[in-house]
C-alpha cells in the first residue's frame, strides 16, 4: 500500500463514539433523536463568573439555559474544573460545563487570521462536539470547558474600529468584494452553542443592519445543522455561513456529537435559499483509501443539495476552503488522552515537519501527498461545482 494512503477499519452501524474511553457514547455526550439528528447540547451545569454576573448578555444566556431545563447554575470567583480520578472523568465534567466569563482585553484584541479572514473575533472558547482530531486540543489549555464571553458588546466593538483594514480580503483584488472579514469560529463552533447563547445571531444582525459600518462582513464554520433561526435573521448578505464537511467515511469515523453530513448539506441549502453567502470548509482532508472517489462524491452531494436553490432562481454564492489534517506533538498527546482508542493516524514518522515563525512544529502530509491533493481539488472543485472559487488549500 502506498504510504500516502491511510486505511480505515470498517465502520459499524453504531454511531461514532463521542466518549473518550469507550466505543459507545457516554452519558454526558450528545445523542441522536429518532431521525438521526443530534439533539441540542445542554450543559449539565453553568458557572457564572462574578465579574460577568450583572452583564445583560449573561441574563440572556441564563434565560435560555433555564428555559431548557438547566437548574445547576452557580456564581463563582474563578472557573476551575475538578480533576477526576481519570482523564475520562475530567473530560466528561468539562464537556458538560458552560462558563460565562468576561473576555479580558487580550482576548478582545482581534488578530489577523490568514488565509481565512482579515481578523478573528471570539464569541466563546470551547466546543461541545467530540471530534477525535479536535483543533482546539492544541490551541486551548486545560479541561475543555466551553467559555462564553458575557461582555458581548465589548467583544464585537472592534468590528467598527477595524472596518476597512486588513490584508487577507480587505482591499485585495481576489476577495475585496467581501469587505473586511471577521472570523467567528477559530476557538468554537458558534452554531453548536447558539441555542444557549444567542451570540451568533446578535453578531449577524448587528453587522447585517450596518451597525458597524458597511465594509464589515462575518464568517463562521459549523458542523451543526440547526439553522432555522439564522435563516430568519436580517443578515444583509454580510455573513458567510460555511459548513465543515468531509468524506462520508472520515466524518462517520471521527466526527462525534455533530450533525450527520446530509443534515449539514440540508442546512447549507437552507441558508443559501435565505440569501446567505455560503461555503464549504472541507476539513480535515485525509488521503484514505479511495479518497478521490469519496471526496468526489462529497462535491457531487453538495451540488445536488444546492440544485433546488438555483432552480428556484436564487443565486448561490458558494466558496470552498480545503484544510488537510495536521497535528502537533502537544495536540497529539491531548487527543490520545481524550480518545485513547482512536484510529486517527498521527504517526510522526509518516509526516513532514512544518515549523512556525515562532519555532513550533506541526506534522503535515509529505510534499508529494500534498501536491497530489492540491492537484485533485484544483481540478475537481471547478469541474463538479462550476463557478465556485477554491479560496485556498493548506
Amino acid at each position: 500500500m502506498s504510504p500516502a494512503l491511510i486505511p480505515l477499519e470498517p465502520i459499524s452501524d453504531e454511531p461514532v463514539s463521542d466518549e473518550p474511553h469507550s466505543d459507545q457514547p457516554g452519558p454526558d455526550e450528545p445523542t441522536r433523536d429518532g431521525h438521526g439528528r443530534v439533539r441540542r447540547w445542554l450543559p449539565r451545569r453553568v458557572l457564572v463568573m462574578k465579574a460577568a454576573a450583572d452583564l445583560p448578555h449573561t441574563a440572556e444566556v441564563l434565560r435560555r439555559v433555564t428555559a431548557a431545563g438547566v437548574d445547576d447554575v452557580e456564581v463563582v470567583g474563578r472557573v476551575s474544573a475538578p480533576r477526576g480520578a481519570t482523564e475520562r472523568e475530567t473530560y466528561a465534567w468539562a464537556k458538560s460545563t458552560l462558563a460565562l466569563v468576561v473576555a479580558p482585553p487580550s482576548a478582545r484584541t482581534p488578530q489577523p487570521i490568514p488565509p481565512s479572514a482579515d481578523w478573528r473575533i471570539d464569541l466563546a472558547r470551547g466546543c461541545p462536539a467530540h471530534c477525535q482530531y479536535c483543533y482546539l486540543a492544541g490551541s486551548l489549555t486545560g479541561p475543555p470547558v466551553t467559555r462564553v464571553f458575557a461582555n458581548l458588546d465589548e467583544v464585537l466593538a472592534p468590528i467598527a474600529e477595524l472596518a476597512g483594514q486588513g490584508t487577507v480580503t480587505s482591499g485585495t483584488a481576489a476577495r475585496g468584494h467581501e469587505g473586511t472579514t471577521f472570523e467567528l469560529s477559530c476557538y468554537t463552533d458558534p452554531l453548536g452553542i447558539e441555542h444557549v447563547t444567542g451570540s451568533l445571531a446578535t453578531a449577524i444582525q448587528r453587522v447585517g443592519t450596518g451597525r458597524y459600518g458597511d465594509e464589515a462582513s462575518l464568517r463562521f464554520t459549523t458542523k451543526f445543522d440547526d439553522v432555522e433561526e439564522l435563516a430568519a435573521l436580517d443578515h444583509g448578505g454580510r455573513t458567510r455561513a460555511r459548513f465543515s464537511v468531509n468524506a462520508a467515511e472520515v466524518a462517520a469515523r471521527f466526527d462525534g456529537g455533530t450533525a450527520p453530513m446530509p443534515g449539514r448539506l440540508r442546512a447549507l441549502a437552507t441558508l443559501a435559499a435565505a440569501g446567505y453567502p455560503v461555503g464549504l470548509t472541507v476539513a480535515p482532508v485525509m488521503p484514505v483509501e479511495g479518497w478521490r472517489e469519496a471526496y468526489g462524491q462529497l462535491l457531487d452531494d453538495v451540488r445536488a443539495a444546492l440544485a433546488p436553490v438555483a432552480a428556484a432562481g436564487r443565486p448561490v454564492d458558494l466558496t470552498v476552503e480545503v484544510i488537510t489534517h495536521r497535528f502537533t506533538p502537544g495536540s497529539r498527546d491531548v487527543l490520545l488522552s481524550w480518545y485513547p482508542k482512536t484510529k486517527l493516524e498521527m504517526d510522526e514518522s509518516a509526516r513532514s515537519q512544518k515549523r512556525s515563525k515562532f519555532g513550533g512544529v506541526k506534522y503535515v502530509y509529505p510534499r508529494d501527498t500534498m501536491r497530489e491533493l492540491r492537484a485533485w481539488f484544483e481540478s475537481e472543485v471547478p469541474a463538479r461545482l462550476p463557478g465556485t472559487p477554491l479560496l485556498y488549500l493548506t
